[in-house]
């Protein structure tokens, strides 16, 4: 019985000594550290001593308070030389700017890192958070900083270091630490500059991080430019033959998704081309219109896509129907006049006589009549040929329909040549 007393005391005595047990060497050492960088170093080559979640939020979050003194450090010197220059006081004090910029962003990874593991349950089972409360309203409501500075370094071009405090800007805006925060006022800002972050981020060739961001802004009024990066950000990855077939699974989600975003349809169908899936390309076109019979790009793509296969009739027709759904794209119109100019070509009169021979003819000046009249409207909505070079095949409408030597002839061939 006496045994049995000693071992339930020993046992008691453990437990006691191991729920009053301190610190881990590892965290001590953290703890002592007077510096930000000393106290970063020690943590990332002992992060696997510290004994429990616990002690990494605790560690963490002394990163945290060490980069927070710098950046209360140089506000103060902020606010004196404000206050020195209001009274006229001369005193020699400089502001480190940029070790106030990162020692915030540095807070700011920590605390999001702190608030990981002091998120997950405790020895008994319990999630007993202690530095969210206090780190919320000193980071929160102190990140404008990072959005200011990053926007002067993308007016200077410096596209990576604008996107090294945007980035921590926008990360935090998502961060479950600050999901209590109010969020409306800064929410269309993140979507302007999310895109913009994406826009730096592909134009410095990486992919994943244009990915990211342009996702993010397509929450937004910035999405159709958002598409457009998250597009060139996407084939950007593309190196084999299946991560082509990849990124069409990618679209076709997408356009499945949105199944009148004509962005995403377009890019598909331009992709299939890519890959020369002709097939792909008109089961595409027949999908979209047999849902939607007047999308407007679908009638164009078709009418394109026979005039290319040299199916006059057919590309006529379709393009004609786009038109009367859209009346202001230049492109439709060059290809309408192209497709009669060509369909007037392959009427052939030398074989023919009498009636047969004069309806013919009347059949391709109608079509070269109707060919003009189309590249005019061309020539009136891109004047400057920035969009489709019209001048060429103008010409040579006229020159069909009115004679070498008429003045609207030598007109065409001017507009041409300028």
């Amino acid at each position: 019985m006496l045994m049995k007393k000693v071992m339930m005391m020993a046992m008691m005595f453990m437990a006691s000594s191991m729920a009053f047990a301190g610190d881990s060497p590892a965290l001590k050492a953290i703890m002592k550290a007077k510096e930000y960088a000393e106290a970063a170093q020690l943590l990332s080559s002992s992060l696997t001593e510290l004994a429990n979640d616990e002690e990494k939020a605790k560690a963490y979050n002394k990163l945290v308070d060490l980069a927070m003194a710098k950046v209360t450090n140089e506000s103060k010197t902020m606010t004196e030389i404000d206050a020195n220059a209001t009274l006229g006081v001369k005193k020699d004090l400089k502001v480190d700017s940029m070790g106030f910029r990162d020692a915030f962003v540095n807070a700011l990874a920590a605390a999001v890192e702190c608030n990981k593991y002091d998120q997950l349950p405790n020895a008994k089972g319990k999630v007993a958070p202690k530095f969210a409360e206090k780190n919320i309203p000193r980071l929160w409501n102190e990140r404008r900083p990072l959005l200011i500075m990053g926007d002067i370094y993308r007016e200077s071009n410096d596209y990576e270091t604008c996107l090294k405090y945007w980035m921590p800007w926008l990360d935090s805006y998502a961060e479950p630490l600050f999901e209590s925060q109010d969020h409306a006022p800064e929410k269309e800002m993140v979507g302007q500059v999310a895109y913009l972050a994406g826009w730096m981020a592909n134009s410095l060739k990486k992919p994943d991080l244009a990915i990211k961001y342009s996702k993010i802004a397509m929450d937004g009024k910035f999405k159709q430019d958002a598409e457009r990066v998250l597009m060139s950000a996407m084939t950007a990855n593309l190196k084999t033959h299946a991560d082509s077939l990849g990124y069409i699974e990618k679209l076709k989600g997408m356009l499945a998704q949105e199944p009148e975003n004509e962005f995403i349809f377009n890019n598909l169908y331009q992709f299939y081309g890519d890959m020369k899936d002709t097939k792909a390309q008109e089961n595409l076109l027949d999908g979209v219109l047999q849902r939607n019979p007047k999308n407007f790009l679908a009638l164009a793509n078709k009418g394109v896509f026979a005039h290319n296969n040299q199916d006059f009739d057919t590309s006529i027709d379709y393009l004609k129907k786009a038109i009367a759904v859209k009346q202001d794209n230049p492109m439709v119109y060059f290809f309408l006049g192209t497709s009669q100019c060509m369909k007037a070509q392959e009427i052939n009169t030398d074989d023919l006589k009498g009636e047969a021979k004069k309806n013919a003819e009347a059949q391709k000046k109608a079509l070269y009549k109707e060919a003009i009249e189309n590249f005019d409207r061309c020539k009136e909505l891109d004047p400057n040929k920035e969009q489709v070079k019209w001048g060429y095949y103008r010409q040579n409408a006229y020159y069909n329909y009115y004679g070498p030597d008429s003045p609207e002839y030598k007109q065409a061939d001017a507009d041409f040549k300028n």
